[in-house]
């Protein structure tokens, strides 16, 4: 069957998508927390600082005070954005972003009257919170190819692929 000029356009974007995609989802996230870790280095300037640090006062029971958990907070983010920038450590990386995440989802829980404005209505906070979501998706996709796999492009040869993976595991 004679390929489209359209296909052929489509075929070598999806190509170029598959071959380049993860690598620039791992450099983005790097970079949102680089710059968001970087910021609570000077109080006041994140818009998270306050819930961050009251966050985390309460779930060391007070033994961390506001500038200690905002400084850990942002050497820890700002760690996960340089690992996952330079692609290194890439499975400590994840396991502390994750770690990091399950954090950042406790104020929904800690501080209901911050986070929503009435049951399933997030305000701005809880909006902000929500949305790592997002980012726990995209860390589970990075780490699905941690061992050296990747996306492809072509369902023909997933399809190879998974037949082969049937036949020697049956």
């Amino acid at each position: 069957m004679k390929q489209t000029t359209f296909q052929n356009v489509d075929r070598r974007i999806t190509r170029w998508m598959a071959e380049h995609g993860l690598t620039l989802l791992r450099i983005s996230i790097g970079v949102i927390f680089v710059w968001f870790g970087a910021i609570k280095f000077w109080p006041g300037l994140s818009a998270a600082d306050q819930l961050a640090t009251d966050t985390i006062e309460k779930l060391s029971l007070g033994l961390i005070g506001e500038d200690l958990a905002r400084l850990s907070l942002a050497i820890l983010e700002t760690t996960i954005g340089v690992g996952l920038i330079l692609g290194r450590y890439i499975r400590l990386v994840l396991l502390l972003l994750l770690g990091q995440m399950m954090g950042t989802v406790t104020p929904l829980f800690l501080f209901p009257e911050i986070t929503w404005s009435q049951p399933l209505v997030p305000t701005l906070e809880g909006q902000y919170i929500l949305k790592n979501l997002v980012l726990v998706s995209a860390a589970l996709t990075i780490g699905a190819t941690a061992r050296g796999g990747g996306l492809v492009d072509d369902p023909e040869v997933l399809e190879a692929a998974a037949q082969k993976d049937l036949i020697t595991k049956g």
